[in-house]
């Protein structure tokens, strides 16, 4: 039977930060429940279709990295797309989404999907108004599709305050790890929050479903944000624990008159770490 993990202990905390040593006990023992996911949608062949939407710096990549980080990427499969070709975009909206959709025994992570038609398209203007009136009408229609094809569909949307974006923005014009998250798009986006605001609130209206609801997260702390859809997800999808035999090491066998070759391998230095000369560069 499913775990009772999956109900995070963290509905019955206080919203403040959560701590690093905290957030590692409960992320280790959601993974646990994540392996059994993943067992058991190969075992039963099923397919779930995951859409992570938000602002820029709402903290999707990291969510997504805590989902995967201990699971199979042939089973849990991530997609983002880059932007459109030219033949693309003389395609039905949707169209070059739909190869990407899971075949049985997957789960497919959009990281940003379909809904760029509905946010960054809209407010940066790559496409009029009247072609996101026409996905809004559209795309439920579509999604229902996809659900009558037995594709369990889960949309979330990452809810981050003003504050919390420009905070996360920031960090990133300074920390070589993370510049390649700040791209001139994004700075435009940035100073568009309210048309933001009005292209989500829209969204919302239009494709907030019975068949695929919109689950909004409150992800100004990135720990607490990411355990909650977790242990969210894991409530929507009725898995159980898949039986499996007692696994136990065949002994090795004899080497046979095999010895190790005599073989200048070329070894890569090995440092002592941490390393604080040089300012910390890799030489």
């Amino acid at each position: 039977m499913k775990s009772k993990r999956t109900e995070s202990r963290l509905d019955e905390k206080p919203n403040g930060r959560l701590k690093r040593k905290d957030y590692e006990r409960e992320l280790a023992e959601l993974h646990v429940e994540l392996v059994k996911l993943q067992q058991w949608i190969v075992h039963k062949g099923a397919k779930i279709c995951i859409v992570f939407e938000g602002r820029d710096g709402a903290g999707k990549g990291g969510v997504i990295k805590a989902i995967t980080e201990r699971v199979s990427p042939r089973v849990f499969r991530v997609v983002a797309l880059p932007a459109p070709t030219e033949r693309e975009k003389s395609q039905m909206y949707a169209q070059r989404y739909i190869p990407h959709l899971p075949s049985a025994g997957e789960i497919v992570i959009f990281d940003r999907s379909w809904y760029n038609r509905a946010g960054v398209e809209r407010v940066m203007g790559f496409c009029t108004e009247e072609q996101t009136k026409k996905f809004l009408s559209m795309i439920p229609g579509v999604e229902k599709a996809m659900i009558e094809s037995d594709v369990a569909l889960i949309k979330y949307w990452l809810e981050v305050s003003e504050a919390e974006q420009t905070s996360r923005l920031e960090q990133r014009i300074d920390d070589g790890r993370k510049v390649w998250k700040l791209s001139p798009m994004d700075l435009k986006s940035y100073s568009r929050w309210y048309d933001y605001s009005r292209a989500r609130d829209e969204m919302f209206k239009a494709t907030d479903t019975a068949w695929a609801p919109w689950y909004v997260v409150r992800s100004d702390d990135k720990r607490r944000a990411r355990l909650n859809v977790i242990s969210h997800l894991l409530r929507q999808i009725p898995y159980e624990e898949v039986p499996r035999d007692k696994v136990k090491l065949p002994k090795r066998q004899e080497p046979h008159g095999y010895t190790e070759l005599d073989y200048p391998y070329k070894f890569i230095p090995e440092r002592p770490w941490p390393a604080a000369q040089n300012g910390g560069k890799a030489r």
